[in-house]
């Protein structure tokens, strides 16, 4: 394993995937190729969206929720970084909070 040039010893996170990985049997490894665009990870109850072009609150909210009324939950729980309901942006990674 190659270590992390900054400190010595310890490797990337990456490395560490890679290599659990390599080592796990077919049927253990996930395929995400068709989800690429959409949820990015889930820390507790909470997904991370990338937002892709042509995407709205209301049109994540129906992808995670099968309700685009629930565009605001989306919104509220991204207040951090959204002033408004319809500016959001390709690459920004949204909050989606567990499904109510």
């Amino acid at each position: 394993m190659t270590g992390d040039s900054s400190k010595p010893g310890h490797s990337s996170a990456r490395e560490i995937v890679k290599e659990q990985a390599a080592n796990m049997s077919p049927a253990s490894r996930a395929d995400f190729v068709d989800v690429a665009s959409h949820a990015a990870a889930v820390i507790g109850d909470t997904t991370i969206h990338r937002v892709a072009e042509g995407d709205t609150l209301a049109s994540i909210a129906t992808y995670f929720y099968g309700n685009a009324d629930a565009g605001k939950l989306i919104f509220d729980a991204n207040r951090d970084q959204l002033t408004d309901p319809d500016r959001i942006k390709p690459g920004q990674m949204l909050k989606i909070p567990a499904k109510p």
